[in-house]
């Protein structure tokens, strides 16, 4: 299991696009992706369930991959949430 720990930096933060952008990814590999913080955890292929944190610009994420190719997805993940999804 690999895991990192982010700051959302995004002006407004964990809402529908970066949902969907994180679950994006995690659908593309066969490892399984959890989103945590705030003491909640769901599972990142599931654009609802990530949107149900609500996590507000500030807010730390967990991101845990476990599987073959957790490598590759918690890299792809953490160049996504370091670049702000993209939006800035």
């Amino acid at each position: 299991m690999t895991e990192i720990r982010l700051i959302l930096c995004n002006q407004l933060g964990l809402h529908a696009r970066p949902a969907s952008k994180l679950a994006k990814i995690a659908l593309k590999y066969d490892s399984e992706v959890l989103v945590s913080g705030n003491n909640k955890s769901v599972d990142a292929k599931s654009i609802s369930m990530i949107m149900t944190l609500g996590f507000p610009k500030g807010t730390e994420l967990k991101i845990s991959v476990d599987g073959p190719d957790e490598s590759d997805c918690i890299e792809e993940m953490k160049e996504l949430i370091e670049n702000n999804f993209y939006e800035e």
